[in-house]
């Protein structure tokens, strides 16, 4: 990533607000979003169903918006799945590739201090698997969803 484009953007994480879920819908169902991510997108009112109780009304999820220069850019989540707790996120297309995930969720991860910390991300979404390694999670095994194959990675400190 070059000088030019880090002294450009300004990442930071903010509380979700309602309006957000109508980007987070568009975001969830850009085709190569969910060709990369190999998540089924939602219907709208499931996804707003979804958010408004599962992530927003849950006070044990941990939610964070991302802006790049005040726009809206994508979200993070930490969530528990029975004794173990999860990170995901979501970017915009136009953010992809940009270091943005990478600030965002080293920011992130100074709030949600919860270790291990896991993530599961398709094997083929090879920039998400990169992105979590660099900030510290290590490959653990793997995990199927579906008929597909996607990495265990762990935080462990």
């Amino acid at each position: 990533m070059s000088e030019d484009v880090q002294d450009v953007q300004d990442v930071r994480l903010r509380d979700v607000v309602e309006a957000d879920l109508e980007v987070f819908l568009a975001q969830e169902h850009d085709p190569e979003a969910v060709r990369r991510s190999r998540f089924a997108p939602r219907e709208r009112e499931a996804f707003l169903r979804h958010w408004r109780t599962s992530v927003l009304g849950d006070p044990d999820v941990h939610v964070q918006a991302i802006t790049v220069d005040d726009e809206l850019a994508g979200n993070l989540v930490a969530w528990w799945e029975g004794d173990r707790r999860f990170i995901g996120y979501w970017m915009g297309r136009a953010f992809w590739g940009r270091g943005v995930g990478t600030r965002a969720l080293g920011l992130f991860l100074q709030a949600e201090r919860t270790r291990p910390l896991y993530a599961d991300p398709f094997h083929g979404n090879t920039a998400s698997v990169r992105l979590l390694e660099r900030l510290g999670f290590e490959r653990t095994g793997t995990v199927r969803h579906g008929d597909d194959e996607h990495i265990m990675l762990t935080l462990h400190e």
